[in-house]
């Protein structure tokens, strides 16, 4: 998708910017470089390379309720990206994506976290040949449990012009972790009906109780598809696709998105992030989505992530290029049939940076913030979001970020650092994987541990009930 990295011009606003942007969105200047941020396990006291800009410290690393329980590094830069966690603390894996790089790292690295201190890599798997592949690689993973056993779904993004530019993603069964010879791939999700593969997906119990992985495509749709059935290697487990609605700004396609059961209305939907905006379907029918409201704001030519509260009613926003802010976004005059053309508020870690994907446990928002590394911020006033706390992960200098496929390392642009981060709804740990520095574990203070409930909310988050399904659906005969 590196048609995506393209030149911008930026105007920036308190809460809003006119601009154009993309993942990745490269930019035009190459500014002087900055010091080098460092830590406290790595080089003290830190020395400037250059430039201006403050130096961040180990006296400054952290606010002092965020604590580093543990730390890994897991290659060269740019080798990866997205990270999950499993939600039951009985079973303490930890899945980080490995893009390509410039070593033909791509694939999967399996971490186990039964001491969060110290994080042991279990698995390195990588795609065979990766070094023959041209593309990212290796993006976002997602596991999933069906009929007691336990699976995780690595989307692959390749380009034309080298192997597998059809190939989606991959299944491995991981229900003997942390035996690592239990580890076993069993299924391949092909789609040459537009060659790139999947850059991020989703795993989603549905309230008929099917597993479900909703993946965005090149193409202008999101596929949906039946788990089970891609498992058992099925050729029908493609049971749907959500559209992209047409914007002005063409046809286009999903960057990401959430998919979660709003209990009020008893529907499954869909908040999809892409080419135009921001887009709510009901997806309580996967194979046939209904379009429900539009986000269509002044500087979101393409919406990048996508995330609502537990409630449906507001959700945090991201567009990727240099000096966006997160928006916020009341969704309920679309819900009720108006208009949502503009933010109620906005947040962001630096102004001169940008922040990158993000997790919401209501009222607080965490944050793989790219150069800022772990934030935290606290919506519970949406129209004036706070930060509660912070961690620098990224130890490198400030625009030398991802440069695309074929130069990664030569990139001018912020695009570097903290690139995923999860939350283990039990005990509130929160894991971060950086694109230079490796995989990191932590800890809020006072947060230990999320249920919706003990914040007058439904319990809903990107977290599965894998056994049970959605809180507040209706409990009938499951389809599995």
């Amino acid at each position: 998708m590196e048609s995506r990295f393209r030149r911008l011009a930026v105007l920036v606003a308190a809460a809003v910017a006119v601009a154009s942007g993309s993942a990745f969105a490269q930019q035009a200047a190459t500014p002087p470089a900055e010091p080098m941020r460092t830590h406290p396990e790595l080089t003290a006291p830190p020395i400037p390379n250059g430039g201006t800009g403050t130096v961040v410290t180990p006296a400054n690393l952290a606010t002092p309720n965020v604590h580093m329980l543990g730390h890994t590094p897991l290659g060269s830069t740019f080798t990866v990206s997205d990270v999950e966690i499993e939600q039951e603390v009985s079973r303490p894996f930890v899945y980080v994506s490995r893009m390509n790089g410039t070593d033909g790292s791509g694939g999967l690295s399996v971490l186990s976290i039964k001491d969060p201190s110290n994080p042991q890599v279990l698995i390195d798997w990588k795609l065979e040949h990766a070094e023959l592949h041209r593309g990212m690689g290796a993006m976002d993973p997602k596991y999933f449990k069906i009929k007691g056993r336990y699976y995780v779904a690595q989307s692959m993004q390749w380009m034309q012009g080298g192997p597998d530019s059809d190939l989606g993603a991959v299944i491995f069964d991981v229900t003997g972790l942390p035996d690592v010879k239990t580890f076993r791939e069993v299924a391949r999700i092909r789609y040459p009906q537009a060659m790139g593969g999947f850059h991020n997906m989703f795993a989603y119990k549905h309230s008929d109780g099917r597993a479900l992985l909703f993946t965005t495509t090149v193409g202008p749709n999101a596929n949906v598809y039946d788990l089970e059935k891609v498992i058992a290697n099925d050729p029908n487990a493609l049971i749907g696709q959500v559209p992209v609605p047409h914007s002005i700004y063409g046809p286009g396609s999903y960057h990401d998105f959430y998919v979660g059961y709003d209990v009020a209305t008893h529907q499954d939907k869909f908040y999809g992030a892409g080419t135009g905006g921001y887009y709510v379907f009901d997806v309580s029918k996967p194979e046939t989505p209904a379009l429900l409201t539009s986000v269509t704001a002044m500087g979101v030519p393409s919406g990048h992530t996508f995330t609502p509260t537990p409630d449906g009613r507001f959700a945090v926003a991201e567009t990727e290029y240099q000096y966006a802010p997160l928006r916020i976004f009341d969704l309920k005059p679309g819900v009720e049939g108006g208009a949502i053309n503009r933010p109620i508020g906005a947040w962001t870690a630096n102004w001169e940076n940008v922040v990158h994907n993000h997790e919401v446990r209501w009222p607080y928002v965490f944050v793989s913030g790219y150069e800022d590394g772990l934030q935290i911020f606290n919506m519970r006033d949406p129209a004036h979001p706070v930060t509660v706390g912070s961690y620098y992960t990224f130890d490198g200098p400030h625009n030398h970020g991802w440069g695309g496929v074929d130069h990664p390392d030569q990139g001018n642009n912020v695009f570097n650092g903290a690139f995923g981060v999860d939350v283990r709804n039990a005990d509130g740990l929160i894991v971060v994987s950086d694109m230079t520095t490796g995989f990191w574990t932590f800890k809020l203070d006072g947060f230990n541990g999320w249920n919706g409930h003990r914040w007058g909310m439904p319990n809903i988050s990107s977290a599965q009930d894998w056994d049970n399904g959605p809180e507040g659906a209706p409990k009938g005969k499951p389809v599995t």
